[in-house]
């Protein structure tokens, strides 16, 4: 049981810990101290939920399923071109966000950002529903379900450091060169995914 499960936490670790959009929204939102919580419950069982459902057999469905990954890609290279320009004109005018002021954004549309950035991405089904869930099926029942826990909790873990941990970084973010600095490379991150997609 043990070697199992922690064989899925640092695999899910070592898949989950990379620049990506859903690592750099999260970030911004944990500086800015909005709606930190609900985010991070809402990647944390994002993650959970695609991981189960590739041990429980969904990732032949994805694998088989080529149209599916066709709309994701366009959606997901639309959706972080999208949000990559707008942090490209942030950038570009040097705007500065207080972080004391009140929240920019409602919850509805913070998790609705969030919710694009996790679920149009065709990357995310590759790594938690196909890859995890491939990885998990070699090992014996349970280890399986040992082994997608262990990947669970590293995302619950990686979320929770990220969004909480974001707040130490306030004082840097006192001035408008860290804001442009940010949100640049917000900005590249999400274009060149967006890129990324569309040429894969």
């Amino acid at each position: 049981m043990s070697s199992d499960f922690f064989t899925g936490m640092a695999t899910g670790l070592t898949l989950i810990v990379a620049i990506g959009s859903q690592n750099a929204f999260v970030l911004r939102q944990g500086i800015l101290r909005q709606h930190v919580f609900a985010l991070v419950l809402f990647c944390a069982l994002s993650d959970a939920l695609l991981i189960a459902a590739g041990i429980a057999g969904a990732g032949a469905l994805v694998r088989g399923n080529p149209a599916l990954m066709t709309f994701t890609r366009y959606a997901g290279a639309v959706f972080l071109a999208s949000y990559g320009a707008l942090a490209a004109l942030r950038a570009w005018r040097g705007e500065h966000l207080q972080l004391t002021q009140q929240p920019a954004a409602s919850l509805q549309t913070a998790l609705l950002a969030c919710f694009g950035f996790t679920f149009l991405n065709p990357h995310v089904y590759l790594d938690t529903v196909v890859l995890l869930g491939s990885m998990a099926h070699q090992r014996p029942a349970p280890g399986h379900w040992w082994f997608g826990a262990g990947a669970m909790l590293a995302s619950l873990g990686w979320f929770n450091a990220l969004g909480f941990g974001a707040r130490y970084l306030a004082p840097l973010f006192a001035s408008v060169r860290a804001w442009v600095v940010l949100d640049g490379v917000i900005a590249l991150t999400m274009l060149g995914l967006a890129g990324l997609l569309l040429a894969s």
